[in-house]
């Protein structure tokens, strides 16, 4: 983003905690536009509007610079991560269960420290492992609903709906793996826009060819529709400035806490009342992910 004028690593920073908060909206807002214009076609019309927002803002890189490999690897991994989580969260049967979905995805931080520790063939340090117990006992929390930690009740759950608890399960080990590829190979390339581009296309051919309901547009889903292409768009813009130009740490213990967030906003998004067993859940999963976090420092 070479147009931007030289600023403080303070006001860097700041702009990479507002990209914690615009993705903390997408799931409220993912799921209310995909109740308007279906799941995929909803999906389509979010990435293409976001791909044009960042070939305005990020431009279109010089392609012959990119590694290979990141370029193969990285429009592989990063087009099926944006599509199992976008459709995950539009296939769930209610508002509810779209944001339990999503607190699935957010086993992605513990799973990529994890995925970057064996990366790396180092042996993963005493406390990674409480830390992954306690992010899977919290997800077993959100999952079993009013009942707490009751496998029973998580199994249904799950059997209620495994299109879209198994769409976010595999989207986060996907985006733990694209993580791990992108510190590997990527040598400071930024190929954001065109994984974005290649998204939405996508997306579009799923919709063209395969059975998928009419979209009913309103101006309610067109609203949402811009704030969560906007959501999308400039949080990848700026995360990418906090993480080039701000405090790095800061930022990556921050992002530790989005699962809280994210679902704070969708419950507000979606008139959705969560149970205290949630919150406690999610809670756990900031927790072992932080403590995760905390395991692999001054590992590498």
């Amino acid at each position: 983003m070479e147009f931007l004028p030289p600023m403080s690593a303070r006001n860097a920073t700041l702009i990479g905690l507002a990209a914690i908060i615009l993705w903390s909206t997408v799931v409220g807002f993912l799921r209310s536009v995909s109740e308007g214009l279906g799941a995929i076609g909803g999906a389509a019309m979010v990435y293409s509007l976001s791909a044009l927002l960042l070939l305005f803002i990020v431009g279109l890189p010089k392609l012959s610079s990119f590694p290979r490999k990141y370029l193969y690897w990285g429009c592989v991994l990063f087009v099926s991560y944006e599509i199992c989580l976008s459709l995950s969260v539009g296939f769930a049967n209610s508002g509810s269960q779209a944001i339990e979905v999503s607190m699935v995805n957010y086993l992605w931080p513990s799973l990529t420290l994890l995925f970057v520790t064996l990366a790396d063939r180092k042996r993963p340090k005493f406390l990674m492992l409480p830390g992954m117990l306690i992010c899977f006992a919290g997800l077993g929390k959100v999952l079993g609903g009013e009942n707490g930690l009751s496998l029973n009740d998580m199994a249904g759950n799950v059997a209620s709906n495994p299109l879209s608890y198994g769409l976010a399960f595999v989207g986060a080990v996907i985006w733990s793996a694209y993580c791990v590829m992108t510190k590997k190979l990527a040598n400071g390339s930024n190929g954001i826009t065109l994984f974005f581009m290649l998204t939405a296309a996508a997306l579009w051919l799923k919709f063209f060819l395969t059975d998928t309901p009419a979209m009913h547009f309103s101006l309610h889903i067109l609203v949402n529709l811009v704030l969560v292409s906007i959501a999308m768009g400039l949080g990848y813009a700026a995360w990418n400035i906090g993480m080039l130009h701000g405090n790095a740490t800061l930022l990556a213990t921050a992002s530790y806490f989005t699962p809280v967030i994210s679902a704070l906003f969708a419950a507000m998004l979606l008139g959705e009342s969560l149970s205290l067993y949630f919150w406690t859940g999610a809670l756990m999963v900031c927790t072992g992910s932080l403590i995760c976090w905390y395991s692999t420092k001054g590992a590498t």
